[in-house]
């Protein structure tokens, strides 16, 4: 019997953890569904793609490949994350705008796989999201403020479905291994331990001296270790570093890329998380580390909202006393609330039924 051929396109093969975590959490999902799918990932870096993943990759970059995996596949799945928005940059909203295109022009079915859309600032990003997604076959996106978006951008045609981010599909890892890799870095022992995930932001330097004085103040009035933990290397480990020279006491900058195991068990070795970026709030979540969010993007305050929490503040509002408050609150619970766990086990159902409809695509 003939194997359904899928394409997959997504900021992939860049190092960021979270995005990585993204596929790993797609093609679970798949194989799940389907074991004898035959899938392609378009990637930044298709060697390391290959290694890590064990599917074929071809580089972003080399348009006739590109174009030749689409025409011999079935469907073409666009995500997850944020691919549609104009913030970061307008070049790449075009480019997964044009895959998709490519796809169009083959023939073939197009599947979003539980984006997260916007924002989108410009007159003509929004008008061409709309026209390119209205031939699109079928779309799920990870939360209801970006199906408000499509709506309000004319997107009518395909079916719309809110689900869940691709990341809440995958299950609580071993913590033995991250117990393992901390150790390289002399952490263990019964101290609280505190970890901060953060990332460089336009040009905001005031945050990183907010950070700053609520990490000494964790380590010196509570007691805490205090862990920097990168999402994306080196680019995070420089803004963690950036902290820690503002800092008067001792914190670790862990230094290494880590897999999507890796990071979500260095994550359940936390008592307690302070997250900037998106999927470090997704990873404690998953494990069930008590969790503080810092709001840089609409899509970290839509997760917070789905999880029933809320975030302490923004990059440019957050105070170091709200910080270490929110963080003695949770270090006291000594566990995650009971409302994360059961919005968690919903969202899980949802991130695994996007699987469900894309493949239905293809029967």
């Amino acid at each position: 019997m003939r194997k359904t051929k899928i394409v997959i396109s997504g900021y992939y093969g860049f190092g960021n953890a979270g995005d990585e975590a993204m596929l790993t959490a797609i093609l679970e999902s798949l194989y799940n569904e389907n074991p004898r799918l035959e899938i392609s990932v378009i990637s930044g870096n298709p060697e390391q793609t290959r290694r890590i993943h064990g599917v074929n990759a071809v580089s972003r970059l080399h348009l006739p490949l590109i174009w030749n995996v689409l025409r011999q596949c079935d469907l073409l799945i666009s995500g997850g994350g944020s691919l549609l928005q104009d913030v970061t940059s307008k070049r790449s909203l075009y480019y997964y705008l044009s895959i998709m295109r490519m796809a169009h022009w083959l023939g073939k079915k197009v599947f979003l796989y539980a984006q997260g859309i916007g924002p989108l600032n410009r007159a003509h990003a929004r008008a061409t999201v709309a026209t390119v997604l209205n031939r699109c076959d079928y779309i799920t996106v990870r939360d209801q403020k970006s199906a408000n978006l499509l709506q309000e951008l004319g997107v009518v045609r395909p079916p719309l479905r809110v689900t869940a981010d691709a990341v809440l599909a995958m299950h609580p890892v071993d913590r033995r291994i991250g117990q393992a890799l901390l150790a390289k870095y002399g952490i263990g022992g019964v101290v609280p331990k505190v970890g901060i995930y953060v990332r460089n932001w336009r040009n905001d330097e005031n945050y990183k001296t907010v950070f700053a004085q609520a990490a000494d103040s964790l380590i010196a009035e509570q007691g805490c270790k205090v862990i920097f933990v990168p999402m994306q290397v080196p680019d995070d480990v420089t803004a963690a570093r950036d902290i820690q020279a503002r800092m008067k006491q001792p914190a670790t900058v862990l230094e290494d890329a880590y897999t999507t195991a890796e990071m979500m068990s260095i994550t359940g070795n936390m008592d307690a998380v302070i997250g900037v970026r998106l999927h470090a709030l997704v990873f404690a979540a998953l494990m069930e580390t008590p969790l503080v969010g810092v709001s840089y993007d609409p899509k970290v305050d839509s997760f917070l909202h789905m999880i029933g929490e809320s975030p302490r503040g923004s990059l440019q509002t957050v105070s170091p006393e709200v910080l270490v408050d929110a963080i003695r609150e949770k270090l006291h619970l000594q566990k995650q609330e009971e409302h994360v766990r059961r919005a968690v086990s919903e969202l899980r159902y949802q991130s695994e039924l996007t699987a469900e409809l894309a493949l239905a695509l293809c029967k």
